[in-house]
C-alpha cells in the first residue's frame, strides 16, 4: 500500500467522521454517534452501494493493512484510558448497595433474552464451525454491554452528572461492563483455542498469571514510579514512555494468550495508581489522538466490515428482534434494578435508558468477535446497527421520561 493510498483514505474517514459527528451532535445525539454512523456510511451499505468503483479505489482489501494497524493502535489508547477511568471513579464506592441492584438486573435480562434468541439466530448467521454455545455465549456478552464512556459524556452534556440517576446509572456501568469483559474474555478463549480445552485451560492460566503479573508486579512498580517522578501527577516524556511501553507489553501479551490486545490495555489502565491529577493528564495527552484521529478509523473499518444483505430479506426480522431484544433486556433490568434499590419511578427508568446506551463499546465487542470468527458480516451489520440504535435512542428517552427536569438541567450548563 502506497502512502498516497493511506493518506487519502485518512482524509476522506476523518472528514466524514467529522462532518457527521457535527450534524448528529446539532440533532442532540453526541458526537461519538455520527462517528459510528459515518463508518456505516464509508462501507459496502452505503458509499459501495451508491459508488461502488470509487469506494473499490479507495478501500480495496489489499490496502487496508496500514488503516487497520493504527486504528488497533488507537483501540488500545483509548481502553487504557477507560481502565484509569474505571478505577477514578467513586460511583461504585458511594452507592455499593444500588449499583449493585442496577448492575446484576442490568445483566441477567440481556444476558438471558440474548440466550433465549441464540437458537434462532445460530442455524442461518453463525458462521461455519462455530458451535452454538460459543456464539450464544458472545449474542449473550454483546447485548450485555453499557458504554460507560459515551454515558459519561451524555451526563455530562445534559448537565446531569450528579443527579442520582446519574451517579447510579456511572456505577453500575462499570460494574456490568467488567462483568461482559470477563465473560466475553471467555469466550474469545473458548473460540479462539485451537487445542479444544487444552488450549483453553492454557489461555486462561495464561490470563491469571498475567492479572497477577499486572496487579502484583506492575502496579507496585508502577505506583513508585509516578510516586517518586511524577508526584504531581504530570509524568515527564521518560516517564510517559515508561507507561507506553507497559502498555504495549500488556496488549502484547493477551494477544500472545489468543485474547484481544484490548483486553491487555484495558487491564494495564486498570492496575495504575487511582489519581485523578495523572487521569486529567493522561487524557488531555493521549485523548486528542486516540478520539480524534485514531477511533475514527476503527469505526470506518467496522463499517467496512458490514454487509447490505443486513437489510434485505430474512435478515430485517433478524435485526428487528435483536434491536428489540436488546433495547428491552437494558431497559427493563436497568429499571427494576433502580426500583428494587428504593428509587422512583421516573429515576429508575430514566437509569434503564442510560444503560441501554453501547456506543463505542458494543463496536469494539463485536469487532472482536468478527476478527476471531464467532460471527460473519451479516450479523455484525446487524449488531452495528442496533449500537447505533440504541445509543441514539439514549437522550430522547431521557428527555421522555424527566421531561422538565432533564431540560432545565441541560439549559443551566448551556448558560453557565
Amino acid at each position: 500500500m502506497s502512502a498516497t493510498t493511506l493518506l487519502l483514505q485518512l482524509i476522506v474517514i476523518l472528514g466524514t467522521a467529522r462532518v457527521c459527528g457535527w450534524v448528529l451532535r446539532h440533532l442532540g445525539q453526541p458526537g461519538v454517534v455520527g462517528e459510528m454512523a459515518a463508518g456505516l456510511m464509508l462501507g459496502p451499505a452505503v458509499m459501495g452501494a451508491l459508488c461502488p468503483s470509487l469506494h473499490g479505489q479507495i478501500f480495496a482489501k489489499e490496502s487496508l493493512g496500514g488503516l487497520s494497524a493504527l486504528a488497533t493502535v488507537g483501540l488500545v489508547l483509548f481502553m487504557f484510558v477507560v481502565g484509569l477511568e474505571l478505577r477514578a471513579s467513586q460511583g461504585v464506592k458511594a452507592q455499593l448497595q444500588s449499583v449493585g441492584w442496577v448492575g446484576v438486573a442490568s445483566v441477567i435480562a440481556p444476558l438471558g433474552l440474548g440466550l433465549a434468541i441464540a437458537p434462532a439466530l445460530h442455524p442461518s448467521l453463525a458462521p461455519a464451525g462455530v458451535g452454538f454455545w460459543p456464539f450464544a455465549l458472545f449474542i449473550a456478552a454483546a447485548l450485555s454491554i453499557t458504554a460507560f464512556p459515551v454515558m459519561a459524556r451524555i451526563l455530562k452534556d445534559r448537565g446531569l452528572t450528579r443527579t442520582p440517576f446519574g451517579q447510579l446509572s456511572l456505577g453500575a456501568a462499570a460494574v456490568v461492563d467488567v462483568f461482559a469483559w470477563v465473560l466475553l474474555a471467555f469466550v474469545v478463549a473458548l473460540a479462539g483455542a485451537g487445542e479444544g480445552y487444552l488450549g483453553l485451560l492454557r489461555t486462561g492460566g495464561g490470563a491469571v498469571a498475567l492479572f497477577a503479573f499486572l496487579f502484583l508486579g506492575l502496579k507496585p512498580a508502577y505506583a513508585w514510579l509516578l510516586r517518586t517522578r511524577a508526584p504531581d501527577g504530570e509524568p515527564s516524556t521518560t516517564v510517559l514512555a515508561s507507561l507506553m511501553i507497559g502498555l504495549l507489553v500488556s496488549a502484547l501479551l493477551t494477544e500472545w494468550l489468543h485474547l484481544h490486545a484490548v483486553f491487555g490495555a484495558f487491564l494495564f489502565g486498570a492496575c495504575l495508581p487511582r489519581d485523578d491529577r495523572l487521569l486529567r493528564s493522561l487524557q488531555e495527552r493521549i485523548e486528542p489522538l486516540s478520539i480524534v484521529l485514531l477511533m475514527p478509523l476503527f469505526f470506518a473499518l467496522a463499517g467496512l466490515g458490514t454487509t447490505a444483505s443486513a437489510f434485505s430479506g430474512a435478515g430485517i426480522g433478524a435485526l428487528l428482534l435483536i434491536v428489540a431484544v436488546a433495547s428491552i433486556g437494558k431497559l427493563a433490568g436497568g429499571a427494576i434494578g433502580a426500583r428494587l434499590a428504593g428509587y422512583g419511578w421516573r429515576d429508575s427508568l430514566a437509569t434503564g435508558a442510560l444503560m441501554n446506551a453501547r456506543g463505542l463499546m458494543e463496536l469494539i465487542v463485536i469487532k472482536i468477535g468478527l476478527d476471531v470468527g464467532l460471527i460473519g458480516p451479516e450479523l455484525f451489520t446487524m449488531l452495528l446497527v442496533m449500537a447505533l440504535a440504541t445509543t441514539a435512542m439514549t437522550g430522547p428517552l431521557i428527555n421522555l421520561v424527566m421531561g422538565r427536569k432533564a431540560r432545565a438541567a441541560e439549559a443551566a450548563r448551556v448558560e453557565s
